[in-house]
């Protein structure tokens, strides 16, 4: 986007001291100095033009948004700390839980790169896409966790936590889809309802959400053979092309293809090895019992928790189950406890009792819960992926749930950014100023009101654009949580960048939520909040206009 007309330079960033309440402001006291007000009116006309043009002339020679920043905003977010969504005492967790990728191993960005490619190679060379494909490359910067796929429609989007597309995010192949189309597509609305076109993991005959890490790549490539096929004129089926490359992304898993690459290089893939051990040993030492469920075999297991904690691994933990075939291993009965030996050869005896040290396949978790006992809020588990490993917990068996989340970390530090924090809180005072305006109708109140229309919409635009120039931040759209958002909320008791962020907490911390503001109990924009309560100009005057 050209830089808008409220682009300024930043001043240079003010120190926070902590001497005392009063003094701990990032920002001068707004006052007559900064905002000059004896040539505007103080006495309302029945016409808003004059307050408006005089607001709009003073908003513009005004300071930057830096002086309506709160004073809030010198602590800020900390990318290694836990999020809490509900309120959890670390003491009363005696059982601690854990999935593998994502979870224990953290996996560098190099590794989608290998997906990407060998997906777009098996779709040619073993299903017979055009050759063209392979001059696509992986692009990092494309997608984001938690789109929405339409698959009769080969339209990838973002939705908010109310099943609304968020206009401006949705792409058919590498471009963009104007919201007129989108909207027309849709029967005339922004709204999706998932529930028809979408089951509770996320999977649908219509509407797919993509919700692992593993999914960034073949997102990117589902992208790039659509762009191919359109760009060509080449006729296809979308549920053909869908599932052909999901197929070969799942290839690239089934045949072991990233197992081979993690495990010929860990160094270069697995991140944060030592942090993982030094969590394990923390627990441990604290007399906390640990398990751990995975979907990966035990050979790929074995060999990336040798590297990370060493040889003696398993005596971390109390039960490891390998290829578990979540999350059907939460809710199906029927499948039993195997045990396995040291070359990975399956058992055939009955499982009566899951042993420490032992390694066990499949089974499913009401087995699972019989023979360990480990019932309910004293049992945390922390998993990657919402549905397949959260949602049953929480939901139909009362476990205590962490998610990981390593996007956050890199998100948190875009927020912390002083463009992130004016955009944002200029942002917010234009629509407090619209909100109130609006009464006033006028031929020339109106043209105010839309140039400020523009600007916060042009405000908006950049601000997405600081997360994913295509969809913006996986937790919010322009203003709503997203639908990756609502479902972390109502999945996970905790949230946090990696499992190496409870290092930073006592094994008996307390995590308090933060009071987030209902509707009806927050101010009402944050014109009032940033500059202590009605120091935007006009805005003490205009308090009865609610």
């Amino acid at each position: 986007h050209a830089r808008p007309a409220y682009a300024y330079s930043s001043p240079a960033p003010r120190s926070c001291s902590n001497s005392s309440p009063s003094s701990r402001r990032c920002h001068p006291t707004l006052s007559s100095s900064v905002f000059p007000f004896s040539s505007c009116p103080l006495s309302f006309p029945a016409s808003g033009a004059p307050i408006l043009g005089c607001l709009r002339v003073r908003l513009r020679l005004a300071p930057p948004p830096v002086d309506l920043l709160p004073p809030e905003v010198c602590s800020l977010l900390n990318p290694a700390a836990i999020y809490a969504n509900n309120e959890i005492s670390l003491r009363d967790v005696e059982v601690y839980g854990f999935d593998y990728d994502y979870t224990l191993a953290q996996y560098s960005d190099t590794l989608h790169p290998e997906i990407f490619n060998a997906a777009r190679d098996i779709l040619v060379e073993h299903y017979k896409y055009p050759e063209g494909i392979r001059k696509y490359d992986y692009n990092p910067s494309f997608a984001i966790r938690g789109l929405h796929y339409d698959i009769q429609k080969s339209l990838l989007m973002k939705i908010d936590a109310f099943h609304y597309v968020q206009l401006g995010t949705a792409y058919r192949g590498l471009q963009p889809v104007p919201d007129e189309e989108v909207i027309e597509l849709y029967g005339g609305t922004q709204h999706i309802p998932l529930y028809q076109m979408s089951g509770f993991y996320g999977k649908g005959p219509s509407i797919k959400q993509f919700m692992d890490i593993f999914s960034l790549p073949e997102m990117a490539l589902l992208s790039c053979v659509v762009d191919h096929f359109l760009g060509h004129g080449l006729e296809f089926d979308q549920a053909h092309l869908y599932k052909d490359v999901t197929d070969a992304i799942r290839d690239v898993h089934v045949k072991g293809l990233m197992y081979q690459w993690i495990e010929r290089d860990m160094e270069k893939y697995i991140l944060r090895g030592d942090e993982t051990f030094a969590v394990l040993s923390r627990l441990v030492a604290h007399g906390k019992q640990l398990f751990l469920i995975t979907n990966s075999p035990f050979s790929f297991v074995d060999k990336g928790m040798r590297h990370m904690v060493g040889p003696d691994w398993r005596q971390l933990f109390d039960v490891v189950i390998v290829q578990a075939d979540k999350p059907s291993f939460f809710t199906d009965r029927r499948k039993p406890f195997r045990k396995l030996d040291e070359k990975g050869s399956l058992h055939w005896d009955r499982i009566t009792r899951l042993e420490k040290g032992k390694i066990y396949r499949q089974g499913n978790l009401f087995d699972f819960l019989r023979l360990t006992e480990w019932r309910g809020p004293r049992v945390l588990y922390f998993g990657d992926h919402l549905y397949s490993d959260l949602a049953d917990l929480m939901l139909r068996h009362g476990w205590r749930t962490g998610a990981i989340i390593p996007e956050l970390e890199r998100e948190i530090r875009i927020i912390n950014t002083e463009q992130y924090m004016h955009s944002l809180t200029w942002q917010q005072a234009l629509t407090g100023l619209l909100e109130r305006m609006q009464t006033y109708q006028d031929a020339e109140s109106r043209q105010v009101l839309a140039a400020w229309v523009k600007e916060r919409q042009e405000l908006r635009c950049v601000t997405k654009a600081l997360f994913n120039a295509q969809f913006g931040s996986i937790f919010r759209t322009f203003h709503n949580p997203t639908y990756f958002s609502r479902r972390l909320v109502r999945f996970s008791d905790l949230y946090m960048a990696s499992l190496s962020c409870l290092l930073n907490y006592r094994v008996d911390f307390t995590f308090y939520p933060r009071r987030t503001p209902l509707q009806h109990e927050a101010p009402l924009w944050m014109d009032q909040l940033c500059t202590g309560c009605m120091k935007t100009p006009f805005l003490g005057d205009m308090a009865h206009i609610r």
